[in-house]
Parts: structure tokens; sequence; C-alpha cells
């Protein structure tokens, strides 16, 4: 007897529906698996049998072929235990044809019949509900994901029994509901704490407010790693179209938590240097997003760049300029988006005391140069932002010490009182909101066409001068001017100015005028 019952089979952030064929023919006692199944799929055999037999339900004693279609494409996973113990049910007789139309199912079985969670669960209901499907079978741990698409009916189940039951009767069971949103947690690090460092102070907000990329250059315990962890406190709040594209990637990856509850936060993700490409960027036999996509909508901090090696950071360069990674296999193509904000952090040197005040760095000039060469300049290109940072004094980080209700009167008489982040991110939500009025594409200014940036600029003559003479001094390429252009767009917008002025342009400028490899410190490095 023949019988067909449908699951899916993940390709990058897509599911694919996949058509379980079980044949029932006399022979020798044996199930068989065609279909492109990866070695996961191959163990369901065991798995399946030893399931229904503790169950309570009777496994075919003949010979079983099962087919995964389409044939062609490559079946990973333990997703397709259940859907392979249904359809062997139904061609045994033991469930009507009628009780499986329509139904989409996936979980992975344990030896005892209990439905095990597997990822990819959000991305497999959304294809399920494309394909009108009647209604969708997974684990109970999964239920609560699955239930975040509207217009599906999911069910979800602790063992085989108990889906046995739902398809039998599905009126008389509870459909699953979506997790209630979790509330933001605590509040993360705050900008307040920070003491000194108003250059990299004010680079963080413009990162924030125009989704621009931000590399961090100081020595050890200058506050880089500090600074970078307060970004996303700055950033507005995820929209609903990117929170449910955010847990859909989390899912995929495996990484969801809490239930399958709707990510609501802003992610920030910080991978050791050790990492190779593929955890960066994205990959594997069976590609599956990388670091630079799980920040997707968030912040990619990679402390240590010059550490990283050169070949891994390189494929960096068209994720962060195009917003999404293709990754390409014989068999399959996948996308995956990486809309981030990234922020580098690094030594100036080896030794990490180049350009400080005591004059302590003993590294020669050819030993930074190749410490710098482990760094493309398309990369570096890449980087809108880039900031110096000291050491703050002792006397700045001896005000942090006192307690809360003496903290007023000390920044008083200092003349500093540093802004928490909630006062920085109501700016940055205000000129996000100028953004979106004026950008008819929607997005950041990071994010803006070059095409696009004449009729939003609205760049005044002394303003375009300062440009032009800063382009041919200082060699910026072609990409160099532009984000340039758009930084100073980010800056007029924190400060409400409808056009871009020579002010604008000029600290535009200041992000981009050091040298860390020349022997002589620029005006910007003795700045601070």
């Amino acid at each position: 007897m023949l019988a067909r019952c449908s699951g899916a089979a993940l390709r990058g952030l897509e599911a694919v529906e996949v058509s379980v064929e079980v044949d029932i023919a006399p022979g020798l006692p044996g199930l068989q698996l065609v279909g492109l199944p990866d070695a996961a799929v191959q163990e369901a055999r065991e798995r399946v049998r030893a399931a229904i037999r503790n169950s309570g339900l009777k496994v075919p004693l003949t010979r079983v072929v099962v087919s995964l279609a389409p044939a062609d494409l490559r079946k990973a996973g333990p997703s397709f235990d259940l859907p392979i113990a249904l359809g062997l049910l139904l061609a045994s007789g033991q469930l009507a044809p009628e009780q499986l139309q329509g139904i989409w199912s996936a979980a992975e079985l344990g030896l005892d019949g209990r439905l095990r969670p597997i990822r990819g669960v959000l991305a497999l209901a959304m294809a399920a509900r494309a394909a009108s499907a009647r209604g969708l079978l997974v684990p109970a741990a999964n239920a609560a994901e699955a239930a975040l698409v509207e217009g599906l009916a999911v069910w979800g189940a602790e063992d085989l029994r108990e889906v046995i039951n739902v398809l039998r009767d599905p009126a008389q069971i509870p459909r699953a509901r979506a997790a209630i949103a979790q509330p933001a947690s605590s509040r993360g690090p705050d900008l307040v704490d920070v003491r000194g460092q108003p250059h990299g102070r004010r680079a963080l907000e413009i990162a924030a407010a125009g989704g621009h990329h931000l590399l961090l250059v100081g020595a050890a315990g200058s506050g880089k790693t500090m600074l970078a962890r307060r970004l996303p406190g700055l950033l507005p709040p995820l929209e609903a179209a990117e929170a449910l594209e955010l847990t859909r990637l989390h899912s995929v990856a495996g990484l969801l938590v809490d239930g399958g509850h709707l990510i609501s936060q802003r992610p920030f993700r910080s991978p050791h240097h050790s990492c190779s490409g593929a955890a960066l960027i994205g990959g594997g036999t069976i590609p599956m997003p990388g670091e630079v996509s799980l920040a997707h909508h968030g912040v990619l901090f990679l402390d240590e760049l010059a550490e990283f090696r050169r070949d891994v950071l390189d494929q960096l360069r068209q994720p962060l300029e195009e917003g999404d990674v293709l990754i390409s296999r014989t068999r399959q193509r996948c996308r995956f988006p990486c809309r981030i904000t990234l922020v580098a952090a690094t030594n100036p040197c080896p030794c990490g005391r180049y350009g400080e005040a005591d004059d302590s760095c003993q590294c020669a000039e050819s030993l930074r140069r190749r410490y710098w060469n482990r760094l493309s300049g398309p990369l570096l290109d890449r980087l809108d932002l880039q900031v110096v940072m000291r050491r703050p004094p002792a006397r700045e980080l001896a005000n942090g010490l006192v307690s809360s209700g003496q903290q007023a009167s000390v920044d008083a008489a200092a003349g500093e009182q540093p802004e928490s982040s909630a006062v920085v991110a109501q700016r940055v939500r205000q000129a996000r909101a100028r953004m979106a009025r004026r950008n008819p594409g929607g997005g950041c200014n990071a994010q803006m066409a070059a095409e696009a940036l004449p009729q939003v600029l609205g760049l005044e003559s002394p303003g375009r001068q300062l440009w032009e003479r800063a382009m041919e001094q200082r060699r910026l390429s072609a990409r160099g001017g532009m984000r340039l252009l758009r930084v100073a767009r980010t800056i007029a917008d924190l400060a409400g100015q409808p056009t871009v002025g020579t002010a604008a342009i000029a600290e535009a400028l200041t992000f981009r005028s050091f040298d860390l490899v020349s022997s002589e410190p620029s005006v910007a490095q003795r700045s601070g």
C-alpha cells in the first residue's frame, strides 16, 4: 500500500515542502530510505520503528520503502522522524488518509515515542501557511514558536500517542498559542558610566543614528569594549517585521530559547578572533547563518580586529556593502540577511601603547606597518567612523567611584554631566524619524543609495568645496567620499538641520583624520 504525507526541509532561511511517500510491499522486513537523506535522516529508521513499537502501535513486518521527494534536494536533520512515522501508520492502515490530508508535521522522535524539539520551526510554519496547509504538527516545545505565524492551525504534542489523538479528533485538542513577547530585560550598560571619551561617545551616537560602521583604536583599558557594549541601548526598538525576521534567523540556527518567544531586543554578537570564515559569514555543507547574520538588525562587535585572519575579515566586504550574504553550493544557493552596525576595536600597535602621552611605545614603524597590514584597505574604507581613544585620566575614573548621591555635585563642580543612554537614544530616534520621512526607500543614511545622495544632501557651496579638498588631499576613494557625505548627513539630522553645511562636513572629517602608522601622530591623535 502507498501512502503520502508532508514534511519540510530547510534551505537557508526558507523551508521547502517534502512529500514523504511510504510503500509497503511483500518481502523481507526492512526499511529503506531514498531521496538524498543525510546520516541523521538515515538513522530515523531505527528511531521510528522503536518509537512506534513503544507507543503501543504496530510496526509493519514487511518490506518498506520511504521516498523523500523532491529527490534532488538534500534532506538533513531529524525533523523527518515524525512524517516518516505517520506515513508508516497511514500505509499500514492505522490512520485514515483523510486524517492526514493537508497536515504538515516535523519532529524528532525519541525511542519511547516522545517528540523532541527541532530547529527552523518558524520557517517551516511560514512555508506551511504559504502552501495553504490545513495545520501543522510539531513538538510541544516548538508549538509557541510555530504559532507566531498567523492564519495557520498549530498543534503541539508531547509524544506519538498524542499526535494520533490530534489527528483522530483535532477539534478536541486545543491549538497552540503564540508566546507573549517577553518585555526587554533590565536596562543594559548605560553611557552615563563612561567617563571622558567625548569623541568616542559622539561617534557612538552618530553610528546609532545613521547605521554607520565604527572603528575604535586605543590602548588596552581605554574603554573600547565599554563603549561598544552600550551601542544596542542607543538603537530604537525592533519593529514587528524586524523581530519576526530575526526570530526566524535564530530559529534556523537552532539558537532560539525561552520557549519560542519573539525576540524583542536587538542582538549584540561578539565572536572570538579565532573564528573561521564559515562561522563569521555563514556556510557549511548545509548552509547555516554566521555571526554576521545572527547580528541582523543589531550590532556585530569584532574585538582585537587585527588578530582576526585577514582572509576571514575580507569576506566581510560584500556583506557590509549589500546587507546580505549569498552562499552558493553545488546543489543550492542560500541568502541570509545581515543588515548590521559593525563595531571593530583594535590596539594601535602590537604593544598597544603607541600614541600615549608617556611615549612608552617601543614598536618600530616597520612593525606597526606589518601590524596594520593585517587589515586590508578596502575593509578599512568601509568603516565610516574611525576614532582614536586615549586612556582617561585617573581623576575622571575616580569621579565614577563616588556614590550616586555625590555624583551630581562632583559633575557640577567639574562642569561635566555625562548624558545617559536614554537621553542620547531620544536624539537617535528623532534623527531616524527624519531619515524615514526623507529617504524614499526607508532605512538609515548608511544604507542610502549613492544616486539618492544629491537629492537628500542639500549640500551648501562651502561644504562642497571642503569635501572636494578633503577628497584630493586625503586621497579618499569614491566609496570613502560617499560614506563621508552620508556621515555628514547623519550629523545634520542629529542637529535637525535640513541641509548639510560646512560644520557637518568638518565634523565628519574628524572621524577620518588620523595616521596610526606614521611615527608622527596626527592632529587628531594629539588632541584625542
